[in-house]
């Protein structure tokens, strides 16, 4: 089999005109056709019959409904959808008919579910950027980690070890919108389709939020919104908590207020100090930041206002 079938950076019609020369057999073109996938975004105001409109037209296009999840928000009058799709999409425009037929301001879009381009975000702590690392390895996660952006270099040898580039951007002797702009310099290198924060310990300019708006995802150490801020795990056995948390949230210029995206908990009891509290965190914002990424990756949040839809 020639490499371009396993090899995902070439094109759907590279692979189409190899069939075609070489089995001189369009029944094979048109059941690759068939098999193409298109994941489809719908967030409109809401109004009665937004679904029949949507799954009519996809009908008619003979596109076939894989999986679909749909939300109302009622006090927003807000309507969301994802729509996994199969079919031929070479000779129709969607996009424009689902906008000739859905309310005015309607935001949509249709694309592969190919692997996001990630950027990770690292200072000196190893558990989610390591966890990343290796879930990438393993294909868990749909995403293509482009690089590893660091104010020190501590974990240059872990991800090496991946075969994923490195940079080491100082932050010393420099204001902090100086370092700000050379890591948006490295990071617009590569163009990702999200920028991952894993345990990156600086707080963001409003300029570098601003640039990466609804793509920079951040783990904080806490079951938000309690314990924001600084040394969260000290807060939260200074106050006795019960229960320890983690929760990934995209970041906004409001510190650890962004919209949340994934949460999760542990139960605890009067035995862990402070030091124990964060050893048993550190597996939850593992996980928690993994989830965060993954859903990110297949498209399949939505902001609203403050808050996510999250079709899990």
């Amino acid at each position: 089999m020639p490499a371009f079938f396993v090899n995902k950076k070439h094109t759907f019609k590279i692979l189409i005109e190899y069939i075609r020369k070489t089995y001189n057999n369009t029944h094979y073109c048109l059941l690759l056709y068939l098999s193409m996938k298109k994941i489809l975004l719908t967030e409109c105001s809401d109004e009665p019959g937004l679904i029949a409109k949507i799954t009519s037209l996809c009908f008619e296009h003979k596109l076939n409904i894989v999986r679909n999840d749909e939300f109302v928000d009622n006090q927003a009058g807000r309507f969301f959808m994802r729509t996994e799709l199969e079919g031929d999409f070479s000779k129709i425009d969607l996009i424009t008919q689902l906008k000739a037929v859905l309310p005015l301001g309607s935001t949509l879009s249709l694309s592969h579910g190919d692997k996001a381009k990630v950027i990770l975000l690292a200072t000196k702590e190893a558990h989610c950027l390591g966890g990343v690392l290796l879930k990438s390895f393993e294909n868990a996660l749909n995403i293509e980690i482009q690089a590893v952006i660091a104010n020190y270099n501590d974990l240059e040898p872990l991800v090496n070890g991946f075969n994923i580039p490195f940079h080491t951007v100082s932050h010393e002797g420099i204001t902090r919108q100086q370092h700000d702009q050379k890591i948006v310099e490295v990071i617009n290198l590569y163009q990702p389709d999200i920028v991952a924060l894993a345990k990156y310990m600086r707080i963001l300019t409003p300029e570098f939020v601003a640039q990466f708006s609804g793509r920079l995802i951040n783990i904080h150490h806490s079951f938000l919104p309690a314990f924001i801020g600084a040394k969260p795990y000290h807060q939260a056995y200074q106050r006795g908590v019960k229960i320890i948390g983690a929760t990934a949230h995209y970041v906004t210029n409001e510190l650890d207020e962004g919209p949340i995206i994934e949460q999760d908990i542990t139960h605890v009891s009067h035995v862990e100090d402070a030091v124990g509290l964060a050893n048993l965190g550190r597996d939850i914002e593992k996980t928690v930041f993994c989830r965060a990424i993954q859903w990110a990756a297949e498209q399949r949040i939505f902001i609203n206002g403050n808050k996510t839809v999250v079709f899990k």
